[in-house]
């Protein structure tokens, strides 16, 4: 009790930060100034059916969930599917793919004033938090309330493990509250154990059910042909400061790709397309909407929700957030695509992910700017090399599937 009554000070007092971090966040994306009611609790929807309710934090969590949504709108027509979300981005990919399928809204902060509106508005028949979002004062009203919480596709670094065991019992006696932890490894369910996760089992990862679609797979193809047989090096989800590191590589190489920069976060398009200027780099912007030129060096991939598409057209991919010590991104995506890929030595996030998929010849890791220029110039050189790893990352892809028809029979026992 007293580790929760210190939270709830320490969250008091951030209230002041908080609305100077929208305003913040808003100079550079608007949306962070929009629904902002909804972020302390209050919500215009008119609840007329039992809510299932799914909070994804941002673009990844809400592409991961696809087939959980699709699946629930199958077997619950009767319901109404809530999206929770914490980024206009997120928000943005979930009307993308859903559309007014399901509704969605911004998860309240986790003030308890604003979380028991959020629960007395909508009423959830079942709630399901994707991934690491252990929020106390979230899952102890729903427990308050009998409503069942779930944390599926649940991780749990090593490092953000130990940064949870100095919080004292307001981990443990937050997880001991949640109804099931489905963990998406056996080294994630050790580490939630640990905390006093009690209700912990492994169900593998929702991302590997993420199928290709069709029209992004045709669009890869369509860019493909309007390129011709120049070889393509896509850098995926890169972060603040990686792009020069990637370009270092990239000129280092005697034979140079066309090489597709795709930023993390869009705020970060024109920042990037400021770097390649100061490079006096010959590039194009997706957004131009114009073929790419045969003499453009580097092509900015400043759109969203087309990351399968970059992987489609890519002979080889670098995944970001992984040559600085940001704990990578998901190499996942490209697997399923059969594109080869590449990870710098900071897998953290997804070090199972990582682990497996280096074990299973579908990827390769390095360790610095000179090993990812020596790995991407092998890879780029031997076809028959690209396609080993090829096949071997659809095989890998395939072999890790069905978390979420194993994540559907956890949920028909609520």
């Amino acid at each position: 009790m007293i580790a929760r009554w210190l939270y709830n000070l320490l969250i008091w007092l951030l209230l002041p930060y908080t609305l100077i971090h929208l305003l913040w966040r808003g100079r550079k994306q608007r949306g962070y100034l929009q629904h902002v009611a909804e972020r302390f609790g209050f919500y215009t929807q008119q609840v007329t059916r039992p809510v299932i309710w799914l909070h994804a934090v941002s673009v990844g969590e809400t592409r991961a969930a696809k087939p959980l949504v699709e699946a629930l709108l199958a077997a619950y027509p009767h319901t109404q599917i809530l999206l929770t979300h914490t980024t206009p981005t997120g928000r943005e990919t979930s009307d993308g793919l859903f559309g007014e399928r399901v509704w969605r809204v911004y998860l309240p902060y986790d003030f308890p004033f604003a979380v028991r509106r959020f629960i007395r508005h909508f009423q959830p028949h079942l709630g399901l938090l994707m991934e690491t979002e252990i929020w106390p004062n979230l899952i102890a009203i729903s427990h308050q309330h009998k409503i069942p919480v779930m944390l599926i596709n649940a991780r749990l670094s090593v490092r953000s493990a130990r940064r949870y065991a100095k919080l004292g019992s307001l981990i443990p006696d937050t997880l001991i509250q949640l109804t099931h932890i489905a963990a998406q490894t056996e080294d994630d369910a050790v580490r939630l154990r640990q905390l006093g996760g009690e209700a912990v089992s492994v169900m593998g990862n929702l991302k590997f059910d993420n199928a290709p679609p069709a029209e992004l797979m045709a669009l890869g193809q369509q860019w493909r042909r309007q390129i011709g047989e120049k070889l393509v090096w896509v850098a995926a989800s890169t972060r603040a400061g990686e792009e020069s590191l990637i370009l270092d590589a990239w000129q280092a190489l005697a034979e140079k790709p066309l090489l597709v920069i795709v930023p993390r976060h869009p705020q970060r398009f024109d920042e990037v397309a400021a770097l390649l200027q100061q490079r006096q780099l010959r590039y194009q912007r997706r957004s131009s909407n114009e073929p790419v030129t045969t003499d453009t060096q580097v092509w900015l991939a400043d759109s969203m929700g087309e990351l399968f598409a970059y992987y489609a057209l890519a002979d080889v991919a670098y995944i970001g957030g992984s040559l600085l010590p940001l704990g990578g991104q998901n190499p996942i995506e490209a697997a399923a695509v059969g594109c080869p890929v590449i990870f710098g030595p900071s897998m953290w996030n997804f070090a199972e992910v990582a682990r497996t998929a280096v074990a299973s010849g579908a990827a390769l890791q390095v360790n610095d700017v000179p090993a990812l220029t020596q790995a991407v110039a092998k890879l780029l050189a031997d076809a028959a090399l690209r396609q080993t790893m090829r096949t071997a990352a659809l095989t890998y892809s395939a072999a890790h599937q069905g978390a979420t028809a194993r994540l559907m029979q956890l949920i028909r026992i609520q």
